[in-house]
């Protein structure tokens, strides 16, 4: 069977071009959790990018699992010189422009977020798993990560230490489920730390229909207000199955107080640890970061001295692309031993 699934048109040209590359990457990734081994290839077809790719007939489940797909706008199979559109046999879980809507300085593009979610899932022994997998973003911000997993119907885990962003993550999260009159309940309370004071928390339960929320079939996403560093501690009783997060760039997240440029790599060095133990094993890491500003080999060799295993094979190898002129981003992929 031939199948051709037409890649998301982006304006940027240049950004198109690394759109094909990571799309290409993506789905060689999510064939291979598939247990498919084929090579996908970037063609045009009708002057439109596709990614094409021949294999036994894929069955509903495995195309279930290619829907989330975060660069891909149409699945089809070939017939000779026709195109079959296939039913996208799995709708998102929650309305995809949860991620969209909230615009702020330093936010990461939503299709990316996606992106790194499934390369994680892909790299983790929990890709079959057919309860919900839980997310965490240990450094969340205003919580595109949250929103882009709660769409692909995972439970969700945000950390951050500024108020003023985790306030208005709540403010819009409450107004979004209000407007789009999802069915849910909220929560505040307070989790423990070890020699540490408790640590504010908010909990969402909510479902996509009323139906399933009246059934128990749910889904949480959670706020807290802490130190990236206690996550493990915070996360002991309730481990997650994948952690992901955009690492700041070096540009608008820059430290205000002046501090040495090596501040950060003190604080992450400290970080990995912790969020490798906020993580179950068999579980994966995905940190996107600004190569101009921290290469991957360092990052790479501070993830293994905290006990993860980076992936540094192919596809996961070649994930660097072109943003804006002083970002140029990678992706790290790490298993939890």
């Amino acid at each position: 069977m031939q199948y051709a699934f037409q890649l998301l048109p982006h304006p940027n040209v240049r950004y198109q071009s690394a759109l094909e590359k990571l799309g290409k990457a993506e789905l060689q990734c999510m064939l291979l959790a598939l247990d498919v081994f084929t090579e996908p290839r970037v063609e045009s077809i009708g002057g439109t990018p596709f990614l094409t790719f021949e294999c036994s007939a894929l069955n509903e489940k495995a195309l279930e699992q290619l829907s989330f797909l975060s660069s891909v706008y149409l699945w089809t199979r070939r017939d000779g010189e026709a195109l079959i559109p296939l039913a996208r046999p799995r709708e998102r879980y929650l309305p995809e422009e949860m991620a969209e809507v909230l615009k702020y300085k330093g936010k990461t593009n939503a299709a990316f977020t996606s992106l790194m979610l499934n390369l994680a899932r892909s790299q983790s022994a929990f890709f079959h798993e057919k309860r919900p997998l839980t997310v965490l973003d240990p450094l969340c911000g205003k919580g595109t990560t949250l929103y882009c997993a709660l769409a692909q119907g995972m439970h969700a885990v945000g950390l951050d230490r500024d108020r003023k962003d985790l306030k208005e993550a709540m403010d819009f999260v409450n107004r979004s489920l209000q407007n789009q009159r999802i069915k849910h309940s909220l929560v505040q309370g307070s989790r423990s730390v070890p020699k540490g004071p408790a640590v504010p928390e908010a909990t969402y339960t909510l479902a996509d229909t009323r139906e399933h929320y009246q059934a128990g079939d749910t889904r949480t996403l959670r706020f807290l207000l802490g130190d990236t560093r206690q996550v493990g501690l915070l996360m002991r009783k309730t481990p997650v199955e994948l952690l992901v997060t955009d690492l700041p760039y070096g540009v608008q997240h820059a430290p205000e107080d002046g501090g040495r440029p090596e501040s950060f790599e003190t604080l992450l060095r400290k970080a990995l640890p912790a969020w490798r133990e906020a993580v179950r094993p068999g579980g994966a890491m995905a940190l996107s970061f600004n190569s101009y500003t921290l290469t991957k080999r360092h990052l790479s060799a501070w993830a293994q001295e905290a006990g993860w295993l980076p992936k540094l094979d192919s596809p996961l190898d070649d994930l660097e692309h072109y943003v804006e002129q002083a970002v140029n981003r990678d992706v790290l992929i790490c298993y939890r031993q």
